[in-house]
């Protein structure tokens, strides 16, 4: 934790003469970046998946033609398919996985007074005048919400839903191109109500493309340091399906 904490310390002196006093934030969001870039393999083997799985769209519906009337057959056909066409339904989820330590950390370091035994001096720094370990609540009561620090998180929250609206609009997408694996748009009966093929991924489906908005959460209860690491991240994030799904 020392090490990361003089890492971040190196990585703010040699922004502040472009940054001044929100050096420390840039260097979080580059630290983010460098982060995503290393995780950029699993986001394209992500990608391939999804492919993958659209291409075998013809092939589910097949099996849902076949077993329409058998919910239980229909599931271990499905499950049967995707084994052995080696396609995960979950594969998705690993990038977002291999990001929580660096959060984690980030959330850590700006959450404690000490590192290493030693003062802290990373809480001295600023993103604007919003100290790096505040959190909402903190801006709220040191001048509300058009305060120095308010206004910060205002700008915060503001990205963050236009990120997610794009992002809702992405999954959307993915999600009506993709009707076959999730049952999506197959009407009625016993064969639009079997279960995809993954247990319980049909509610999951189904409040997916809202998940993001969640973030606005995250940002206010977590340290402003963590938290510009969450909006950093997702709006990457956003950009990079908007790129490899296309």
């Amino acid at each position: 934790m020392s090490v990361f904490a003089s890492l971040v310390g190196h990585l703010a002196d040699l922004l502040r003469p472009l940054f001044g006093l929100s050096a420390a934030a840039a260097a979080i969001v580059l630290f983010t970046a460098l982060v995503r870039l290393l995780v950029h393999p699993l986001s394209r083997a992500a990608a391939r998946g999804q492919k993958a799985r659209t291409e075998l769209q013809p092939k589910i519906a097949e099996l849902r033609r076949r077993y329409g009337r058998s919910p239980e057959k229909l599931q271990r056909a499905l499950l049967e398919l995707h084994t052995r066409e080696k396609v995960s339904p979950l594969a998705g989820v690993l990038p977002s996985l291999f990001q929580l330590p660096a959060f984690f950390l980030l959330f850590y370091l700006f959450s404690n007074t000490t590192i290493g035994g030693r003062p802290n001096e990373l809480l001295g720094h600023e993103l604007f005048t919003a100290p790096l370990g505040g959190r909402w609540a903190d801006a709220l009561g040191d001048g509300g919400l058009l305060g120095g620090a308010g206004l910060v998180y205002v700008g915060l929250f503001a990205v963050v839903v236009a990120v997610a609206a794009f992002s809702c609009r992405l999954t959307k997408r993915s999600m009506a191109a993709n009707s076959a694996l999730t049952g999506a748009g197959t009407g009625t009966g016993a064969g639009a109500a079997a279960p995809v093929a993954v247990p319980g991924m049909g509610a999951v489906v189904k409040v997916m493309p809202f998940l993001s908005f969640f973030t606005l959460v995250t940002v206010a209860v977590v340290p402003l340091a963590a938290a510009l690491y969450v909006v950093t991240s997702m709006a990457w994030g956003v950009v990079e399906r908007a790129v490899l799904y296309r």
